[in-house]
């Protein structure tokens, strides 16, 4: 029993929107915390759980 596509592309696309976002921001950034280039890969290689992962520990604090 394999799901279908329709079931599976809404969070594909969800995926997909992270991802970017996070590229884009950390790309935009002066600082980030840590190597620029390792949050990149974090972003790409841990999929759902790396943009996440930046936004709350790669960013640097406002304020």
């Amino acid at each position: 029993m394999t799901p279908s596509l329709e079931l599976i592309a809404p969070f594909i696309i969800l995926d997909l929107i992270l991802i970017v976002t996070a590229l884009v921001s950390c790309l935009r950034e002066e600082n980030t915390r840590g190597p620029k280039w390792l949050w990149i890969f974090v972003i790409f290689c841990i999929s759902l759980f790396g943009p996440v992962l930046y936004f709350v520990f790669g960013r640097p604090k406002r304020g």
